[in-house]
């Protein structure tokens, strides 16, 4: 996890191509001179600690809108509002302007790639499942999941990990869509389905809140890829996640951006080793 002075290089390289590539742009965006005006940036988000979180007050917190909140104040625009949403009507809501910016852990797959304007990567995760204690359909893969006639997968709707079961061929019937992690965990401990996937650190901030010794995790889940998200723009505001790659750079040289995110768990390493034309391209 604490790669950074390793990746320093690769860092200033990347602020240097990102800052070069907006030189231009920047002047262009009208949609920053309207945040700044409006004074805070509408976040779509989920519920999903650690990526994110909304407390009893109201407040939100977690990593994506933590980064976001830092990055859109450097941009002089000194607030962020968010709205709760599914995963599969995140995309659909930004491109009709019901948000300004997505920072949920949604990963980039070249067919999200094609809807949104994606940020340098920011969070960076891999799959696990819940199970009951002991494994007791022995499931190591979605695969495994898909040659048991009799098992059932939770999985966010519209999210990686539906797409990843119903690709590792596991029917549409057996992938069964769930709200929250909560529901998943209590489905789980209710016998209604025999595994909920979930990235790794969201399976794992479920079991530490429940603390239940009849639950396990299997983590991480055999043959799924590592996942990055970035922040997701709408494609006619490249400007704008032009002008947030630059801060975002910045902070990733500082270690301002290891600061925010690694006390949830993530890797700083990981996001600065990679970049979104890879993401894009390898999934």
């Amino acid at each position: 996890m604490k790669k950074l002075a390793f990746l320093t290089g690769i860092a200033g390289l990347a602020l240097g191509t990102v800052l070069a590539a907006t030189a231009t742009g920047s002047a262009d965006d009208a949609k920053l001179e309207q945040l700044k005006e409006q004074g805070f940036a509408r976040l779509a988000i989920a519920n999903e600690p650690p990526y994110t979180a909304v407390a009893a007050d109201g407040k939100v917190s977690g990593a994506a809108p933590d980064v976001a909140r830092e990055v859109f104040k450097r941009l002089g625009v000194p607030d962020v509002a968010a709205s709760i949403s599914e995963y599969g009507a995140m995309i659909p809501g930004l491109q009709a302007g019901r948000f300004d910016v997505i920072t949920a852990g949604l990963f980039m797959k070249p067919e999200r790639c094609a809807a949104v304007a994606y940020s340098e990567p920011v969070l960076c995760d891999a799959e696990a499942m819940l199970v009951k204690k002991g494994n007791p359909k022995n499931f190591k893969s979605y695969e495994d999941v898909a040659r048991d006639s009799s098992a059932t997968i939770g999985a966010p709707g519209g999210g990686t990990e539906e797409k990843l079961a119903l690709n590792a061929g596991v029917p549409r019937e057996r992938v069964i869509v769930v709200p929250d992690g909560q529901s998943g965990l209590k489905m789980v401990q209710d016998g209604r389905i025999d595994a909920y996937s979930l990235p790794v650190l969201s399976i794992s901030d479920l079991m530490k809140k429940a603390n239940d010794p009849n639950l396990e995790v299997i983590a991480p889940v055999q043959g799924a890829p590592v996942y990055c998200d970035g922040a997701a723009f709408n494609k006619k505001d490249t400007a704008l996640r032009d002008a947030f790659d630059v801060e975002l750079a910045k902070m990733k040289k500082s270690g301002e951006f290891a600061k925010i995110i690694e006390p949830y768990g993530f890797s700083a390493a990981a996001a600065i080793s990679t970049t979104r034309e890879k993401q894009c391209a390898a999934q």
